[in-house]
């Protein structure tokens, strides 16, 4: 069996274009064991930054569908596991680099390890991710944030 750092490379080459063709991309490919059972997540995502933009059910359904031809023909695990394909959703992780760039001037919630001014969440405006250190403004104070002292970053959502 192929590691799970190179069976995600291999699913994501695979589900990329048919992602693509779907009019999305693939935001992330996680390859894990989750209780008993492994599991194969794809999420994808919209391929411009407009807020309207959204990956539809359908999107999922067809993906889903040729992604999994695809892996019964050429499986690179050998292993019984369960795929999803999914999106991101409203409060979506923040990941690569490029997320924090998109996402900039954004609200955000970041769980801390240890706690900064009292707290292990801070939610504020995302100013953007430079050489490891998340920068963001809070209640008026803009800190920076090792990006290895969080647990997540993620968008907020906001009603």
């Amino acid at each position: 069996m192929a590691s799970g750092s190179k069976v995600t490379q291999i699913v994501y080459d695979m589900a990329l274009p048919i992602a693509e063709a779907q009019g999305c991309t693939v935001y992330d490919v996680e390859y894990k064991k989750e209780g008993s059972d492994y599991v194969m997540r794809v999420t994808l995502d919209t391929v411009d930054d407009n807020p309207s933009s959204h990956v539809s059910i359908t999107m999922c359904e067809n993906v889903s569908r040729a992604l999994s031809e695809a892996l019964d023909k050429n499986d690179p695990t050998n292993v019984p596991y369960m795929l999803e394909v999914t999106s991101p959703g409203l409060d979506r992780p923040l990941k690569k680099e490029e997320d924090y760039v998109r996402f900039a001037g954004r609200e955000v919630e970041i769980g801390l390890y240890k706690q900064i001014n009292g707290s292990k969440l801070i939610c504020g405006t995302l100013g953007g991710l430079k050489d490891g250190v998340i920068t963001v403004t809070a209640d008026g104070t803009e800190l920076s944030i090792n990006r290895d002292e969080t647990s997540f970053v993620r968008l907020a959502v906001i009603f």
